[in-house]
């Protein structure tokens, strides 16, 4: 990741609109398929220093994988929660996880039937796995870039990548349909006036507000139904029995 833009994630995580909306959509589906008692063992991959966490707490007890070391404050809440360095065959936790969270993290892989190979093996037996991807290539951006991201995802294909490691997919759909719209405009202004990406800014509290409501409020329009368009995606599946 950038270093302006790792420097500036927390803030932006713990405010910007489209952070704040994605973890209301991710707390309600994670709600919906807690068991009664939680999952016990959680993992969010890809965690950074695990701002997910409070909330996770609700549901069962958090750890983290994070390969960029840079990302985690020596010092932080939960750091010793979470292992510095990829999801591979180094992280041997010696338990497995009732819910595996892939938050924005597969678009950046080279290797991702590798890296759900690994998935299979921590997840246990009923477990859950949720991850989001960015969607459609047509929306790619100079943000896709400084995020370093290989692809974009449409559902078909991304369900079927983690469907061929042996995940039963319960659940696949685009959102924030709005935002797509946008990264349309700004791909077209961008084909006309290149211009080097730069990190993502905490825009001002009226306009982050409105952002926000307005993406909170195509989430509960919505629903669990499933748009043919969003600029995310979204994916539940569950490892057999």
């Amino acid at each position: 990741m950038d270093a302006g833009y790792l420097g500036a994630y927390r803030d932006l995580y713990l405010r910007h609109w489209w952070w704040r909306s994605r973890e209301a959509l991710l707390t309600r589906e994670i709600e919906r398929l807690a068991p009664p008692g939680g999952f016990g063992n959680i993992l969010d991959v890809g965690s950074g220093d695990g701002l997910f966490f409070p909330a996770l707490q609700r549901f069962g007890d958090p750890y983290g994988i994070e390969p960029a070391a840079e990302a985690l404050t020596p010092d932080g809440p939960w750091r010793q929660r979470i292992h510095a360095g990829p999801l591979d065959a180094s992280f041997q936790p010696g338990h497995r996880f009732g819910l595996v969270l892939a938050l924005d993290v597969i678009e950046h892989l080279a290797d991702p039937d590798g890296f759900m190979e690994h998935v299979r093996r921590v997840v246990e037996p009923g477990g859950w796995f949720v991850a989001t991807v960015p969607a459609f290539r047509a929306l790619w951006t100079a943000h896709d870039d400084l995020n370093q991201h290989v692809t974009r995802y449409r559902r078909a294909e991304f369900v079927s990548l983690v469907a061929s490691h042996g995940l039963d997919v319960v659940h696949a759909r685009y959102f924030f349909v709005l935002v797509a719209g946008a990264k349309l405009l700004v791909r077209a202004l961008e084909r006309i006036r290149p211009s080097p990406p730069r990190p993502p800014e905490l825009p001002s509290a009226p306009v982050n507000a409105t952002l926000e409501w307005a993406c909170r409020a195509e989430q509960v329009v919505l629903g669990r139904h499933a748009p043919w368009f969003g600029s995310s995606l979204l994916l539940v599946a569950r490892v057999p029995r």
